[in-house]
C-alpha cells in the first residue's frame, strides 16, 4: 500500500513490461472494510465489489505483495476474504500470478505460500512457474527504481507467463 514500497517499484516494473496487448491496472485494497458478514448480508461494500468486479473482468490476476510477520499481509488476507464470498466466485478458474519484494533474505517465500493456499478454496489457477521472490529488495532498488537486471528478467517472465496462461484459458473456454 505504500507509494515508496519494493513491492509497488516492482509492480511499476511489470506494467512496464507487460506486452503491448496486455494491460495492468491497479487494483487499491486499502478502503476496503474489515470482513464483516452481517456487513456483506446488509450491502457490499463499494471497495469491496469494486475489487470483485475487477477480478471479474480480467484476464489474470497478478499480486504483488510483502510479507508480513511471515505471512499474508492482513489487508490483502480481508481483501481475498470479501471476494471469497462475491455470488459468482471471480477467481476460479483465473490464472494468478504472485510476486513479492522484501529486504530479507527469503524474499517472500512464506508469505507466497500461505497466499497460494488461499487460492486453493477459491479454484484459482496459480502459476507454479517462475516463482518471483525478490531478496535483499533494499540492494535492489533505488530512488524507488528497480535498478538489477536479472531481477527485471523474473518480473518480465511472470508476465510473460501470466499473459499465456491467460491466452491458453481464453481458447479453452
Amino acid at each position: 500500500m505504500r507509494r515508496e514500497s519494493y513491492n509497488r517499484a516492482a509492480l511499476r516494473v511489470a506494467q512496464e513490461l507487460a506486452a503491448p496487448e496486455a494491460r495492468i491496472d491497479i487494483a487499491e485494497i486499502g478502503a476496503i472494510p474489515l470482513y464483516d458478514d452481517d456487513l456483506r448480508e446488509v450491502e457490499w461494500p463499494e471497495p469491496a465489489a469494486l475489487l470483485c468486479k475487477q477480478i471479474a473482468e480480467a484476464d489474470a490476476v497478478l499480486i504483488v505483495s510483502p510479507e508480513y510477520n511471515y505471512s499474508v499481509p492482513g489487508v490483502l488476507k480481508n481483501a481475498i476474504d470479501w471476494v471469497s464470498r462475491w455470488p459468482d466466485q471471480p477467481f476460479a478458474g483465473k490464472p494468478v500470478g504472485i510476486i513479492g519484494a522484501s529486504p530479507g533474505r527469503l524474499g517472500t517465500a512464506r508469505m507466497q505460500y500461505h497466499l497460494r493456499q488461499c487460492f486453493v478454496f477459491l479454484d484459482a489457477a496459480v502459476l507454479n512457474r517462475p516463482e518471483v521472490m525478490i531478496a535483499g529488495a533494499a540492494n535492489l532498488f533505488q530512488d524507488g527504481k528497480l535498478t538489477d537486471e536479472t531481477t527485471k528478467g523474473m518480473i518480465e517472465k511472470m508476465v510473460q507467463a501470466l499473459v499465456a496462461a491467460a491466452r491458453k484459458q481464453g481458447e479453452a473456454s
